[in-house]
């Protein structure tokens, strides 16, 4: 009886195609496929029904036993969306959502560093790990909170802590670390085609300082290319302000686009202007990508950013920043490559100074050993001319070659291995050995 009566579903699903295409062999093809599936289907649901016997006492737990975890992807776990808000909650199978929904995600990691240097190497960030001593260094402890407010309506905050060099000093003692929110944005999304949001983000003018947030673990190498540096002056690392943003399929290019109006950088000009734009000047950019259906894992795209700087200790002046980036998402091979000039420009000069940075980084799971290993190198480069009188005190200008393996001793921590060579255009070239290990929770 259950045979027949799948039988006229079938028939009731194939009869217009076979009357009308009666000889299309195609067609014959899906029947025979169809009841060859529904005799499978019908010798389970007897062997089933029968109860378990020495040769298919193991089936039903077979059938029901969950699917182990991958050993890892890196890959997808890197690119995975820690922003995203989580899906309401439901009380039960018919009940409504119930907002807020939070989420919370943890990161981390411990740092190890021996150099030959024997000064501060001026002009790095923090996490570049460049310190004149070795030793062990606790890095960021970070937390993702993400939740949904509505079905439109959704919240995400970034919060460090970072350890302080001078901590126990000073009358009161400095803390051990500093907080800090990094995040905090709201965003309405009326479509796939437009979001508007609010808020204090990493700027979205170039691939990395979107794509890897704090939490050492989401990227491959233990630091990040200098141009992108937290605490770096090269790009304004953060931005206050709105932005408006979406994607459009454009013919399989998969358009993604941002523009955004905030306040520009602060007069420390690592820092974003929290307390207000300091010149009364609205900074602005546009960004703009493409992920084409036809080479499934590129990324291609470019942006522009316009402040006013009103710098303490270098002229006001005019800023224009142009970027562009080429990234192939998969890990067999990763690559990385990005590229920025700075222009500067005095209030009241007629000439401008412009400088550069790019990186260029490569990597490659090795298909052995469960892929847990992941060897990476990159070369990276910045050129500060001397008549940049916003850059040239506070960015270095160097090229350095990073060698690296990535091991994932499970889904959510890794070790990761580095050798760095440094050379500088003012002071002596140095080397280093660096070593992470960053979790996620």
């Amino acid at each position: 009886m259950r045979r027949i009566s799948l039988l006229f579903v079938v028939f009731a699903i194939g009869a217009p195609r076979a009357g009308a295409q009666a000889s299309d062999p195609a067609t014959k093809e899906l029947i025979e496929k169809l009841l060859a599936r529904i005799d499978r289907l019908e010798k389970r649901v007897a062997e089933l029904e029968k109860g378990p016997t020495t040769a298919n006492a193991a089936a039903p737990e077979a059938v029901t036993a969950p699917t182990p975890a991958p050993a890892v992807s890196a890959a997808q776990a890197m690119h995975q969306s820690h922003d995203q808000a989580p899906v309401p909650q439901t009380a039960g199978p018919e009940a409504a959502p119930v907002y807020p929904s939070l989420k919370i995600a943890g990161f981390s990691d411990l740092d190890f560093s021996a150099t030959n240097l024997h000064s501060t190497a001026t002009g790095f960030g923090a996490q570049t790990l460049l310190q004149p001593h070795s030793g062990f260094e606790d890095g960021q402890f970070t937390l993702h909170l993400s939740s949904a407010l509505s079905p439109k309506v959704t919240m995400f905050g970034e919060i460090t802590l970072t350890a302080r060099s001078d901590a126990g000093t000073g009358a009161p003692p400095a803390p051990g670390f500093n907080a800090e929110v990094e995040r905090v944005i709201i965003r309405y999304d009326v479509n796939d085609y437009f979001k508007l949001s609010f808020g204090r983000y990493h700027t979205p003018i170039n691939y990395w300082n979107t794509a890897f947030h704090h939490g050492q673990w989401l990227q491959t190498t233990i630091s990040r290319p200098e141009m992108t540096q937290f605490g770096g002056s090269f790009i304004p690392v953060h931005f206050i302000g709105s932005l408006a943003e979406g994607a459009a399929p454009a013919g399989g290019l998969n358009l993604n686009y941002a523009v955004g109006m905030g306040n520009g950088r602060g007069q420390v000009i690592s820092r974003g202007g929290d307390f207000g734009d300091i010149n009364n000047n609205r900074a602005f950019l546009a960004n703009a990508f493409i992920k084409p259906d036809g080479l499934y894992g590129l990324q291609l795209g470019g942006s522009i950013y316009r402040d006013e700087l009103n710098p303490l200790t270098a002229p006001a002046a005019r800023e224009w920043i142009e970027s562009a980036h080429i990234v192939w998402h998969k890990e067999t091979p990763e690559f990385i490559a990005e590229f920025a000039n700075a222009s500067h420009q005095p209030i009241g000069a007629t000439t401008a100074s412009n400088s550069q940075a790019f990186y260029a980084q490569t990597a490659y799971r090795l298909p052995w050993l469960q892929k847990l290993w992941k060897p990476y190198y990159r070369f990276e480069y910045i050129h500060v001319p001397k008549s940049d009188a916003i850059f040239r005190s506070v960015v270095p200008t160097f090229h350095s070659s990073t060698f690296g393996l990535r091991y994932d001793i499970t889904t959510f921590a890794a070790f990761k291995f580095e050798y760095r060579s440094y050379v500088r255009r003012d002071g002596p070239s140095f080397y280093g050995f660096f070593g992470q290990t960053s979790f996620t929770f």
